[in-house]
């Protein structure tokens, strides 16, 4: 482990355990938050008519969440080094930097509309991806 710790990991660390508490919070949230949060009207129906598939889906994303900012701890020097700790962390950065540049025209491709969540999602996940990738810099050679 390295003598001082990588601030923008271990900020994308913290973002992304932000983001999977708010999953975990959606869950509890039940219908109206799954409608707040962009889930669209299909998952917060289903919620509400008690099916597993909202709930499970919402899991999935908090677990993997969760597992990113393991990941972006491991690759701040918070706590030791993960299995494939620098292809993970090129993976994590480009999911969120891609999903930030092109969940807005997929959608839109789709014939979806441009909506608040939309913009919101997309530009938060840039935002991390942002994150991440300056400590993915300045950690390369360490990693």
């Amino acid at each position: 482990m390295q003598s001082t710790v990588n601030i923008p990991l271990a900020a994308g660390a913290l973002l992304s355990a932000g983001a999977a508490l708010l999953h975990l919070g959606i869950v509890a949230g039940g219908p109206a938050w799954y409608r707040f949060f962009g889930a669209g009207e299909r998952f917060a129906r289903a919620a509400a008519q008690g099916r597993w598939y909202p709930t499970l889906v919402t899991l999935g994303i908090a677990a993997v969440l969760f597992t990113w900012s393991a990941y972006a701890l491991a690759g701040a020097g918070v706590i030791g080094p993960l299995p494939f700790l620098k292809a993970a962390l090129v993976a994590i950065t480009a999911v969120y930097l891609v999903r930030g540049v092109a969940f807005a025209p997929l959608v839109r491709a789709r014939g979806g509309a441009i909506t608040p969540f939309v913009v919101w999602s997309s530009v938060i996940c840039f935002g991390y991806g942002v994150v991440h990738l300056v400590g993915l810099v300045q950690r390369w050679a360490a990693l």
